[in-house]
């Protein structure tokens, strides 16, 4: 299961069923889980983690130093879970001192070639980046978010569930869960229908949604206002207290 030019340090520890193509390089520190496989010309340092069913195609390279200058060998990891699809030239480093220390990519992940994701960042389940799309330090994506290829995002950004960038966008803001948002410097342009239809979002729960939006976009309310509003008018959704309190915890504040 693993190529005779694969080099294997010691200290990594594999799973009987991991695969590892030629050329590729395991570190020490590296715990790789059940039936993951890795292709040829791979480049995995430690400490980090890459759970079960993960697929590693040529040329990625995972968890080496973050990118930051003020980065000086303090010990730092990365997490990456369950059944990820990490194809050719990903760059996913390990966190920095500064930002807690870790780096994760969640579980079921899509992250297609050329994508970075750079110290710090915490990156849910179910996310798809597209060719290119590049996180800066420090970014939030939450689960089921989608980015366009090309994509920038800012660091310390944060992108919202169940949201999706236009290709070639740059995000200098937090973009709130469900929407779309495009365009340099990304603007909000409205609800993701589509996306919220093809994860089983019913008419009646993307009726509400559509109202939040523009309330708190098109009211003219201030934003306390507007949060104060939806929760009196949606007390018992879930979907709206998502969204309500993703607005409220963003510091560099919403795309819109």
């Amino acid at each position: 299961m693993i190529h005779q030019t694969a080099v294997i340090d010691p200290g990594a520890k594999l799973h009987d069923s991991v695969e590892v193509g030629a050329y590729s390089i395991v570190g020490s520190g590296v715990e790789i889980g059940a039936d993951s496989r890795i292709g040829h010309h791979v480049v995995i340092e430690g400490p980090t983690t890459l759970g079960t069913g993960c697929r590693v195609f040529p040329f990625a390279s995972l968890g080496l130093e973050p990118q930051d200058k003020k980065f000086h060998g303090e010990k730092s990891r990365l997490e990456i879970g369950d059944q990820n699809t990490i194809r050719e030239y990903v760059t996913i480093n390990r966190g920095t001192e500064a930002g807690g220390g870790v780096t994760q990519l969640g579980n079921h992940g899509w992250i297609m070639a050329y994508c970075h994701i750079a110290h710090d960042c915490i990156v849910g389940d179910h996310v798809t980046m597209s060719n290119g799309a590049t996180l800066g330090g420090h970014v939030v994506v939450k689960d089921y978010a989608t980015l366009g290829g090309l994509t920038g995002v800012h660091q310390f950004c944060r992108i919202g569930e169940y949201a999706i960038t236009g290709g070639q966008s740059m995000i200098n803001l937090d973009v709130v869960p469900f929407a779309i948002a495009a365009g340099n410097r990304a603007k909000l342009a409205g609800v993701n229908y589509i996306g919220l239809d093809r994860r089983g979002f019913s008419s009646a729960e993307v009726d509400i949604i559509n109202q939040a939006f523009k309330i708190f976009f098109k009211s003219g309310l201030t934003r306390d206002d507007a949060l104060v509003r939806l929760r009196k008018e949606f007390p018992n959704s879930d979907h709206i207290k998502m969204l309500v309190e993703f607005i409220q915890a963003s510091e560099r504040s919403v795309c819109r």
